[in-house]
């Protein structure tokens, strides 16, 4: 996905140095022919180009690359990469200083030469080899920003899950239009294509419209909110306020003017009886493929997370442990503990055999699993002033319907690695729930020594698949908390339902 954005990126930046450079020829009279004088001041003016495209491709092609590709970064990697950039600085500084020697672009107040005039007047070349260093730091710095920037959003949407390639598909079609959108003003400019002064202010109007409001239908409202092609009132009051406020960044252009009412509301009727019909046949187009990726990612985290449950709970050492530990309160204190074992242990396994496999159900059935599991748990631990083992599990309000076995991960975790017979322990499990919201904490003890119990050997479903399925199921409705403080692992978990 990051090559992607960055191949869009990088192909960008070579169309419009090639244009850049095209221009210079053309602005030097190329097609008339050309004289010594104007080489004399062409030469230089194409030079410049090319050394920001060559700085440009070191910055993204080496010095990025290679710092990312480091996993534990220390001092010097961050030392490097920031001499890196002062040198390219230095360097951008010495080439436009160079090129101004022989351009002299001052004799012409420094038309025609923008990219010279960014360093600074410089009415005297090469008398000083830092002339422009500071103005080339502070671009590069700029870029740098931008390019921090583009990497997060790249790992983010690397590591967004099941959406992940559903969140690529949006990112590498917006990167790509975004270079159509910046390249036809740069080409109608080089080649004086139309001639109409308010064209550019026209196209920016509209072309800003026209990009936000694709983004939004394709990939937010038709998904969302037209199910099964049927208009609704929702449907279309969502549909007039975000085409108008995909209208108002126009105004930036328009500050200056007192033509904004009449730009804006035009652009808004452009926005809706054009770009929506069009947007409309492209998620038309789309529809089945952003669908299928969608059901696709949703079939493969079940599967996953399913595999996972049946691995964990499933496995030898938890069924190892708890019959061992019926066999042992047989022998203590005869039958009726065991019973109760025996019953505790089939309701879990029935559990994982019907609800499991549902995509939803009652809080109540959860927190059942959840009771029989530390039941089961505790029988195994021998009682100890050392232990402590609390379970507060308020379902005055739980009746709701919840995604099965997302909380027995942190419970699972806690007993694997909360417990130690030789040191002070604890686990403090906590449940309450709202008319519209569920709360879940889990505290353990982290002990000092490795405490050796056969169960820790089987590796439980992990909260990487818990966090899937929370961003599968309750994406922008929870919140998750996990870490260590101090001699105690807390994992919070805040679902809100509504």
């Amino acid at each position: 996905m990051k090559n992607k954005l960055l191949n869009h990126e990088i192909l960008f930046v070579v169309l419009l140095s090639a244009i850049s450079i095209l221009n210079v020829f053309l602005s030097a009279g190329i097609m008339e022919g050309m004289q010594a004088p104007v080489m004399a001041t062409l030469l230089p003016r194409i030079g410049v180009i090319l050394l920001f495209l060559l700085v440009y491709l070191w910055i993204n092609l080496f010095s990025i690359p290679r710092f990312l590709k480091v996993k534990e970064k220390g001092y010097v990697d961050y030392l490097l990469l920031l001499f890196q950039f002062l040198a390219l600085g230095l360097l951008l500084a010495l080439g436009v200083n160079v090129a101004t020697y022989f351009a002299r672009p001052a004799e012409s107040n420094y038309s025609g030469y923008g990219l010279f005039s960014m360093f600074g007047y410089n009415d005297e070349p090469l008398s000083s080899i830092w002339m422009g260093w500071g103005r080339g730091l502070q671009l590069l710095s700029l870029y740098g920003t931008y390019a921090v920037l583009r990497t997060y959003l790249s790992c983010r949407i690397e590591n967004s899950g099941p959406k992940t390639r559903y969140y690529t598909l949006m990112a590498n079609e917006i990167s790509g239009l975004l270079v159509i959108y910046l390249l036809i003003p740069i080409l109608v400019s080089t080649f004086n294509l139309i001639e109409y002064e308010l064209f550019y202010l026209w196209y920016f109007v509209l072309a800003n419209g026209v990009l936000f409001v694709y983004v939004s239908n394709v990939y937010w409202l038709f998904p969302r909110y037209l199910k099964n092609n049927e208009l609704s009132r929702g449907f279309v009051g969502r549909l007039l306020f975000s085409t108008f406020v995909c209208t108002i960044p126009m105004v930036i252009f328009l500050v200056h003017t007192s033509l904004i009412p009449m730009f804006l509301l035009g652009n808004w009727a452009f926005q809706l009886l054009v770009t929506v019909p069009c947007t409309w046949l492209v998620y038309q187009r789309k529809k089945d493929e952003l669908l299928e990726w969608s059901k696709a990612a949703m079939e493969l985290t079940r599967s996953k997370a399913d595999l996972q449950f049946l691995r964990a709970q499933i496995n030898p050492h938890f069924l190892f442990n708890a019959l061992n530990t019926l066999y042992g309160t047989a022998l203590i204190d005869g039958s009726k503990r065991t019973a109760d074992g025996i019953q505790k242990l089939g309701d879990m396994m029935r559990f994982m055999l019907e609800d499991n496999h549902q995509d939803f159900i009652p809080m109540k059935d959860e927190v059942a699993y959840l009771q029989n599991y530390i039941a089961l748990q505790k029988l195994r631990i021998l009682p100890s002033d050392q232990i402590r083992l609390e379970a507060n599990l308020d379902v005055a309000e739980c009746d709701h319907l919840i995604v099965p076995m997302l909380l027995i991960p942190f419970v699972e975790n806690a007993f694997k690695h909360g417990i130690d017979a030789d040191e002070k322990s604890w686990i403090i499990v906590d449940l309450s729930c709202t008319a519209d919201s569920i709360h879940f904490k889990v505290r353990n003890s982290v002990s000092k020594a490795v405490y050796v119990d056969p169960e820790r050997k089987s590796s439980g479903i992990g909260l990487n698949n818990v966090r899937e399925r929370l961003m599968l199921f309750y994406e922008g409705k929870y919140q998750l908390n996990c870490g260590q403080v101090d001699n105690e692992f807390i994992a919070e978990l805040n679902i809100r339902l509504l």
